[in-house]
């Protein structure tokens, strides 16, 4: 039976995904972390760049390069780093605590140097420093960037106005605009991320339910071979053995119960029953025929075909011929293979076999849930390969048929 680290990886993989992808449990968030990077890096070139005119055009830069050529380098950096994704946070980091650090320097040192009034470079990157936070910090730091920057800002305007009215209409308006957009930006950052979250949470429930429900359908799965290949193989050599009494037999019990013992051998690999290539209608009768002889009967398995041999998936051919077996075995053991037939049909449509005899039949409903010759061997083997077992069972004996319809997934095997 598969582990649970290979079913978690097999639900994972159907889950659609690009060429490289976060875990599951990381994987919207992981999207909406690369999104905002892009954004952030989107931003800064486009208000960097209009920030670098106005300082150069306004002589702010000739006045103080040194401040403004650190700024706009880890700007620039953050911005390389945001687009092609790595290394972002570092970047994102580094520029937002050094925009600070140079607003306040801007805020103590260049008094004179500019209009009151008017906006110079610092404040076009006030936006740009709380994206900067968003992709760096956490929400605690995010909203201090959000107010710290543009409060400082203000302050430092309405000390080089000295307070005067005009200065106080002019720089409350700017300020909290840019307070309530940067406010907005930090509350849309939370507000996605906790929806990646729950979309990340949710699917990994979805995946752990698969592989619950995975492997309880695997541990089903190997429970009822298991179970039909001890009933087929080992149960039926030790009956065999119990019975026989002449030479041949015994030497029949003999070939089964290797079989027996080379199938319980083989049991733990991927392919114990031989390949999945197609088989012929005619090579599964000869099997049927085979089996009825190694338990000491002799069976002619006539087989009925529109036109020349016909093929069956490997897979649906062998659960049919086990089925098919072991309903011989119940013929032999349970009605002494009194009237004992079989015959085989089949088409491009699918495949059909009957074995049928006169004993004193049976109640199938009455069948004690531990039996699992009919209900492990038969019908469930049948039900594995998307085919149907029906048991007609009566005084007048018993008829059982096995049928498995071929899809267009099924033909295209055999194809």
């Amino acid at each position: 039976m598969p582990d649970e680290q290979s079913l978690i990886d097999e639900a994972w993989r159907r889950i659609p995904q690009g060429r490289k992808q976060a875990s599951p449990g990381r994987f919207t968030r992981a999207r909406f972390e690369r999104i905002a990077q892009v954004l952030v890096a989107v931003a800064g070139a486009v208000l960097g760049g209009q920030t670098l005119v106005i300082a150069v055009t306004d002589g702010q830069f000739q006045a103080h390069p040194v401040v403004l050529g650190i700024t706009m380098s880890s700007l620039a950096a953050m911005i390389v780093t945001a687009a092609v994704g790595r290394f972002a946070r570092l970047a994102a980091g580094v520029f937002a605590v050094g925009y600070v650090a140079a607003l306040a320097w801007w805020c103590f040192v260049d008094i004179g140097g500019v209009d009151p009034i008017a906006q110079p470079w610092p404040f076009f990157l006030l936006s740009v420093a709380t994206g900067a936070a968003l992709v760096a910090f956490s929400l605690p730091w995010q909203i201090v960037w959000a107010i710290v920057p543009p409060l400082l800002f203000g302050i430092a305007q309405l000390l080089r106005a000295d307070f005067a009215e005009t200065a106080w209409e002019a720089l409350g308006y700017d300020t909290s605009v840019a307070i309530l957009l940067n406010l907005l930006i930090v509350v849309l950052g939370w507000m996605y991320r906790g929806i990646a979250n729950g979309v990340d949470e949710a699917r990994s429930r979805v995946v752990e339910a698969y592989t619950d429900a995975r492997a309880v359908e695997a541990a089903e799965q190997e429970r009822i071979e298991i179970a039909s290949l001890m009933h087929d193989s080992v149960l039926a050599a030790l009956i065999a053995a119990a019975r026989a009494e002449t030479p041949r037999e015994r030497q029949l019990v003999v070939d089964m119960s290797r079989e027996a013992l080379t199938r319980l051998a083989d049991a733990e690999t991927a392919g114990p029953e031989g390949s999945d290539a197609p088989r012929g209608v005619s090579e599964m009768a000869a099997a049927i025929e085979h089996a009825a002889s190694e338990l000491g009967v002799t069976l002619t398995v006539p087989v009925h075909v529109p036109d020349g041999d016909v093929e069956i998936p490997g897979r649906v051919a062998r659960a049919v011929v086990l089925a098919a077996k072991q309903a011989v075995a119940n013929a032999v053991h349970h009605a002494d293979a009194v009237g004992l037939a079989a015959s085989v049909r089949a088409d491009g449509a699918g495949i059909s076999v009957e074995v049928s005899d006169r004993g004193p039949g049976l109640d199938v409903g009455a069948i004690p849930a531990d039996r699992l010759g009919i209900r492990a061997s038969i019908m469930a083997r049948l039900a594995a390969v998307g085919g149907e077992g029906h048991i007609d069972s009566g005084s007048h004996g018993t008829r059982v048929t096995l049928t498995w319809s071929a899809t267009d997934d099924d033909e295209g095997d055999r194809t």
